[in-house]
């Protein structure tokens, strides 16, 4: 048995470092996780931040400049630099990707008609990190585009950041889900990861979306994250491609 020159053994244990304005990004994401500044609020200039933490504007500036190329800030020309919020109307089609055939995005009005605590499937659990049988709040929804139902959304929330949520308060609302959740619960959804496949339609989702039992649905299954990316919500959505197509732009 060979052993490890001391060379490739102090590689090896040598500490990692991050460069300094992932660092000053750090210190920002923590404040933004602790509320110090809230969605839609501006935060200190970048002569305030370099001020803040003893370093270059510069350093500062890379590290909005990454925050802002991955949506957790938006800066405003002439105004400044604000923190993301949901309630921003360009940011409702973020994560929503289906448009119709042909045509440009169309608002979508969310039509919600189940919200129940529930105890976790396993899948569920692991997804959310939760062990079988914690609690979760279990949304169900049909997302209407010119009122025809297009997209069955079943959305598994944890209930513990979500406690009071119910039907009542998921109707009538002509912002987002993202948007209530920011707003009323604190909790904003900073990022998410999707995986697509093509499924045949169920009983349910056929009688929901007015299609033919069998027939082809796609289904997206989404997990959004929060600050410290901590899955907060999965989301199974059936989504019915007769006239409409999930976009999405690479670049």
């Amino acid at each position: 048995m060979t052993r490890p020159s001391s060379r490739s053994a102090a590689r090896a244990s040598a500490p990692t470092f991050s460069p300094l304005y992932r660092q000053i990004k750090e210190f920002l994401i923590n404040s933004l996780k602790e509320g110090e500044w809230g969605p839609g609020d501006a935060i200190p200039s970048e002569g305030e931040l370099a001020s803040r933490f003893n370093v270059s504007q510069g350093t500062v500036r890379k590290a909005i400049d990454e925050m802002a190329a991955e949506n957790l800030l938006v800066r405003r020309q002439g105004k400044g630099t604000f923190v993301a919020t949901h309630d921003d109307p360009r940011s409702f089609y973020r994560f929503l990707r289906l448009v119709p055939d042909g045509g440009r995005p169309t608002q979508a009005v969310s039509d919600p008609f189940y919200c129940e605590t529930v105890e976790s499937t396993p899948e569920v659990a692991g997804v959310l990190g939760l062990r079988a049988g914690e609690k979760v709040v279990l949304v169900k929804r049909l997302l209407r585009f010119n009122g025809e139902p297009v997209v069955f959304d079943q959305i598994y929330l944890l209930a513990e950041l979500f406690q009071g949520l119910t039907l009542n308060a998921l109707r009538g609302k002509e912002r987002s889900l993202y948007s209530l959740f920011e707003t009323d619960y604190g909790v904003r959804m900073i990022h998410a990861e999707e995986h697509l496949r093509a499924v045949a339609a169920d009983a349910e989702s056929a009688g929901l979306l007015g299609v033919a039992a069998g027939e082809p649905l796609l289904l997206v299954e989404r997990t959004a994250y929060t600050y410290g990316n901590k899955p907060v919500e999965w989301r199974r959505g059936l989504y019915c491609t007769r006239r409409h197509h999930y976009r999405n732009d690479l670049g």
